[in-house]
């Protein structure tokens, strides 16, 4: 049994037929925590890995991590295109988890076969050199980390959407006519529901941080990969027990090729004359319903080229009355376009809160590695584990935020939301220069100290600086991620066309993956321009200089900061048509508005 929503796009919800949001959470929610603990679980020590067990150099255990960390944000596009396309959210999930589970069963095997490491280095001071892991042990990693950055395409672009999918109406309401109270309530639903989402993803990273890295680091590393990959597959069972409960949209053709059309319609015709009146351009209520059961997207007068693609022309429509897409697109499908092409310059100003964060799994660790790690008597806190006080302080952030920050700020501005997510991804961007500004303040004193104690050439020493110095880095990089990257998400979906919703989360993760990649250039420009100068990047860290290093990310920071404001002062929000039956007229709201004019009116922040 199927219902119907302006063409049947929504799936029959099994034999429950609830629209709840609360039931479907706990599954939903649940295998965010399971998939989050063993994805943290595996990652968070993965550069003592590479360093220690496969021997290989700093630098290149760093630029292998942040290529990692660069395609498994990249491959969310490919997972994205299969569920907007033809998979659908809930299959794109359960293949994203299976190919998780084979890298990390793969991880595992490796960790336990001695045969798939390099022996372990030499006891005795001044012996052979420790041997690096031979092509074919890297070639099994290769490999395994490939099918973990596939599970990743599958996952990271479906689940935020899949779980704001159960918050939609059911077919009956949606012919009715919807108060705006109503429709401020779904939307209080949906903040919400992101705020709960990365919440909970900093709970599991946060258990992941201190117990598995623990047992990696004094029990084994088959242990310490082999109980993510349990509370991976415990994932899946969890999401699968929840299918009968779940609202399955059915996907509304590929976005990529629908934009693809609009871009070839629009240049074919770059030399036919656009009208003046913007009535006269091409709409199709029925081609559209699939894609626009929310509304359709009006007309603006930004990017006017592609409004080209809209003009009927002799030969654009078949005898039969069907428009060659090729040739001909309706004002919606222009309109997609445009919202994804006015999206790009805010979107991008996340690309370097990513490369600036990616040191924090590797350098940090390093240095963490050279200090006194002490907390009680002979207790040593792992090194990987300093990444908590960044996840907790995310956690405090985000729920302070929902119960303090918002009532204040909306006693101010007159928002339900308090602040927009323009003003809470900007707060998140300064807050964020604050943190790197610190590690470099840090480095330098833990740098002088090892110089004052005779340790520059003794990278092995345990330099007599406190490794609770690293805290403040730590904790203001996720007081910035609790603004930047909820604020980042929500923006995207928000402003994202209806049906490419997933897309939408896939470039929140592909910002990511191009800092990461970013990173890796920086890494390795940084390292050619200053050897033999001096060298900032180097295995001896005591004897490199990794607070330059992190200087210069500081001022990048701050240029980047600037872009963003530049970026939001020209903006333009999506305008979208809501049909309300009870006049039969086509109702203009442009969604967020009010955000947006409240944020130029008072301030980005």
């Amino acid at each position: 049994m199927e219902s119907s929503r302006r063409g049947g796009r929504r799936e029959a919800l099994g034999p429950c037929h609830s629209y709840s949001v609360s039931r479907p959470a706990p599954f939903i929610l649940g295998n965010d925590v399971c998939d989050r603990f063993a994805t943290a679980g595996f990652g968070a020590n993965l550069i003592t890995y590479l360093t220690q067990q496969l021997h290989l150099p700093l630098v290149d255990a760093s630029n292998l991590l942040n290529n990692f960390g660069g395609t498994s944000s990249l491959t969310p596009i490919l997972g994205a295109l299969a569920a907007d396309s033809f998979a659908g959210r809930f299959w794109t999930i359960i293949a994203g988890s299976v190919f998780y589970q084979l890298g990390m069963l793969g991880l595992v095997v490796s960790a336990l076969l001695p045969s798939l490491r390099p022996p372990p280095c030499p006891a005795a001071p001044g012996g052979p050199a420790c041997r690096r892991a031979a092509g074919w042990q890297l070639g099994v990693l290769y490999l395994s980390l490939l099918c973990t950055s596939l599970g990743s395409g599958g996952l990271r672009p479906c689940v935020v959407a899949f779980g704001t999918d159960q918050f939609d109406q059911p077919p009956e309401q949606q012919q009715k006519k919807t108060s705006s109270g109503a429709a401020e309530a779904v939307a209080e639903r949906k903040r919400r529901y992101f705020n709960l989402y990365f919440f909970t993803m900093g709970v599991a990273a946060l258990l992941a941080v201190t117990v598995v890295v623990y047992i990696q680091d004094n029990v084994g590393w088959g242990w310490g990969f082999g109980i993510p990959a349990v509370a991976m597959f415990v994932s899946i069972v969890v999401f699968l027990v929840g299918y009968p409960l779940y609202v399955r949209l059915k996907p509304g053709g590929s976005p990529f090729t629908r934009l693809a059309q609009v871009a070839a319609a629009a240049f074919r015709k770059r030399n036919v004359a656009a009208p003046e009146d913007a009535g006269k351009l091409y709409q199709d209520r029925e081609l559209d319903a699939l894609i626009s059961t929310n509304g359709r997207l009006l007309h603006t007068d930004q990017l006017a080229f592609l409004d080209r693609a809209a003009i009927v022309t002799p030969g654009d429509i078949s005898a039969s009355g069907q428009p060659d897409l090729w040739r001909l697109s309706t004002v919606h499908r222009v309109e997609e376009l445009k919202s994804i092409v006015r999206m790009l310059p805010i979107w991008s100003a996340g690309i370097l809160l990513a490369t600036a964060g990616s040191h924090n799994g590797t350098f940090t660790i390093m240095q963490a590695r050279s200090m006194d790690r002490r907390v009680a008597g002979r207790f040593e806190i792992p090194a990987a584990s300093m990444s908590i006080f960044g996840t907790a302080a995310t956690l405090v952030s985000l729920a302070l935020y929902d119960r303090a920050l918002v009532p204040l700020a909306r006693r101010a501005t007159g928002l339900p939301s308090g602040i927009t997510y323009f003003q809470r991804m900007g707060v998140g961007l300064a807050i964020s220069i604050l943190g790197v500004a610190a590690a470099a303040l840090v480095e330098a004193k833990r740098r002088t100290a090892a110089a004052a104690h005779g340790l520059l050439d003794d990278p092995d020493a345990t330099v007599p600086l406190s490794v609770f110095w690293l805290v403040p880095q730590f904790a203001v990089h996720g007081v910035a991620g609790a603004f930047s990257s909820v604020g980042h998400m929500e923006f995207l979906y928000d402003q994202a066309p209806e049906s490419m919703r997933s897309t939408a989360a896939a470039l929140f993760w592909l910002a990511g993956s191009i800092g990461h990649y970013l990173g890796t250039a920086l890494v390795t420009a940084v390292q050619r321009a200053t050897r033999g100068r001096g060298e900032w990047l180097q295995d001896n860290i005591n004897r490199g200089r990794i607070d330059s290093y992190y200087w210069l990310v500081t001022c990048l920071m701050v240029l980047n900061l600037g872009y963003y404001i530049v970026c939001f002062h020209f903006y333009t929000m999506k305008p979208l048509e809501m049909e309300e039956e009870q006049d039969d007229r086509d109702k203009e709201c442009e969604l967020s508005s009010i955000n947006k004019n409240s944020a130029s009116a008072g301030g980005l922040v």
